[in-house]
């Protein structure tokens, strides 16, 4: 029976896809000249993918959507650190890419503010590309489309976005086991209890590791926070990419950190650590937890077996309790109720936005997507039992993928691969020649987390239907500022910290966040945000 309803759902998924698709698909002409797009694709500095600007599935794309409409597709790759330095970069050159995608909202609306975006009409777009703009309207995205009442952008898939399975965070069991653990810690006190314990048995010099501040999305408070939460203050400090030095639950945080690191479990030289360090880090043994996005081949993973292979490894778990110590709620940020928002460059002719439009339908279409996400079967993937794909870890043939099995490609239509139930998802996204199996385990941390959503603490931050223009003019100084002051308060004596706090909080306004925070209020009041999605001061209790 299980077996019949998992073939059951993914057949009644794709049929309905691909009939709504070729109803709606309109019957595109070759261009009578050639069009050149750019499409940005992100590079990672991963080893062992692709040229990310040229490789199997560039030509793919190529052969089968360009060649056929006359199109030439290129790709520029947008390193994932630097990536409003390189588009900047690309405008100054007026160079920009046709599409212009991100993320985060901020950053898209920054590029509106700049003049980077050409501004388009809607209906234009639902033409071209009925099945995206339709998919839209069924997941309420037309909202986040438009700026200033006028309309800049389309809104790609995200699946699950405030439920988020993706990225795990993994933990060293055995070692929790060896200081009288039965359990991975999840509250702040119980984590710096466990890392205490290791460290005075001399299991590990710096247990809870630490890396560099690298400026936006560092330092998320949604854990630190309290409930319930006020609408108007989350509105003007519950933000991703610029740091709420002053508010209350950064305070909270970075006095934790102060206090690992003055007990010497944070590494001493964090501030020179980055990514790919922490990441080898934990492979050769040196820390607690490493989080990573989980994939069909983890390539680190493996690699932390076979130098550590008598270790053991477990999920942290989703957080239901209130902290001992902060006295803080176990929330969480959720993903956007969008994956990718894209934009059209204000240097692109009339034929190259309609170009890149087409691409983007052509994607969107079951057949396409499904070959760029999951490859060629008996290569890329094997079919289970039930009929669905399941990557093959580890492949390097002739048709190896880019990052994450393509992501930074079919991104620009959805943020994840779809085939079958949530288990079947998780069970097919995972690598299955390691001497651990953490199917079950992220199964159960996915209902975990939908539990704390089911219970309001699953927070988004507000978006704006206006360009915020104090956000574009300081965001990059408060950013540089903030990895200052931070690891100067990291670093500081327990009892400099709180005076050294506020003298920092006072200069950061200064700097600009007063502004910052004032136009935030103001477009709150006015009316040009959204509302906080839940508040709620009751704990969650969880039946495992």
């Amino acid at each position: 029976m299980k077996k019949f309803l998992a073939l059951a759902l993914a057949a009644i998924m794709l049929l309905g896809m691909m009939s709504f698709a070729s109803a709606e698909t309109p019957a595109w002409e070759p261009f009578a000249e050639n069009v050149s797009i750019t499409i940005p694709v992100y590079d990672r500095g991963q080893a062992g993918v692709p040229n990310v600007e040229d490789n199997y599935w560039t030509k793919w794309i190529q052969e089968n959507f360009g060649d056929k409409y006359n199109i030439t597709v290129n790709y520029v790759a947008i390193p994932r650190s630097e990536v409003m330095t390189k588009y900047s970069m690309l405008a100054a050159a007026e160079d920009l890419p046709t599409v212009l995608m991100e993320y985060d909202y901020p950053k898209v609306a920054q590029w509106a503010a700049d003049g980077y975006l050409a501004e388009f009409n809607m209906d234009d777009f639902a033409a071209v590309a009925p099945t995206y703009y339709n998919r839209m309207v069924e997941n309420n995205q037309l909202a986040f489309t438009k700026l200033n009442g006028e309309t800049y952008l389309v809104a790609a898939l995200r699946p699950y976005y405030d439920t988020s399975y993706t990225f795990q965070t993994f933990v060293r069991m055995d070692w929790l086991k060896q200081i009288g653990y039965d359990h991975v810690p999840a509250t702040t006190t119980e984590f710096n209890d466990a890392m205490q314990k290791i460290k005075d048995a001399g299991i590990a010099k710096y247990p809870a590791g630490g890396t560099m501040i690298t400026g936006v999305g560092s330092d998320q408070n949604y854990a630190w926070r309290t409930w319930p939460l006020d609408e108007k203050e989350w509105a003007m400090y519950g933000d991703y990419n610029i740091p709420s030095l002053g508010w209350d639950p950064n305070y909270r945080l970075l006095k934790n950190e102060n206090y690992k690191y003055n007990a010497g479990l944070t590494n001493p030289e964090y501030y020179l650590i980055g990514t790919e360090d922490d990441k080898t880090n934990f492979i050769n043994g040196e820390n607690y937890s490493y989080g990573g996005y989980i994939s069909a081949a983890m390539d680190w993973l493996k690699a932390f077996y076979e130098t550590n292979p008598d270790a053991e490894l477990a999920i942290a778990p989703v957080s239901t309790q209130i902290d001992e110590t902060y006295g803080t709620n176990p929330g969480y940020r959720t993903d956007n109720p969008f994956g990718m928002m894209v934009g059209f460059s204000s240097f692109a002719t009339e034929d190259q936005i309609k170009a890149a439009w087409m691409y983007m339908e052509w994607l969107t279409q079951p057949e396409n997507l499904y070959t760029f996400q999951w490859g060629f079967e008996g290569e890329n993937y094997k079919l289970d039992e039930n009929g669905l794909p399941v990557s093959v870890t580890d492949y390097s043939g002739e048709y190896k993928q880019g990052f994450n099995n393509n992501k930074d490609y079919w991104c620009i239509t959805i943020e994840a691969r779809q085939a079958g139930t949530i288990e079947d998802l998780i069970k097919n996204n995972l690598p299955h020649d390691l001497p651990q199996d953490f199917t079950e385990d992220i199964i159960q941390w996915y209902y975990d987390k939908v539990a704390v959503k089911d219970a309001g603490w699953a927070i988004d931050n507000a978006k704006w239907s206006v360009t915020m223009e104090a956000e574009s003019e300081y965001q990059t100084v408060l950013v540089n500022l903030y990895k200052e002051y931070r690891d100067k308060l990291t670093m500081c004596a327990p009892e400099e910290f709180d005076a050294l706090y506020a003298q920092y909080a006072q200069e950061y306004l200064d700097a600009g966040y007063q502004e910052i925070i004032d136009e935030r209020a103001e477009q709150f009041e006015a009316g040009n945000s959204t509302s906080i999605l839940n508040v709620t001061s009751e704990p969650v209790v969880l039946n495992k």
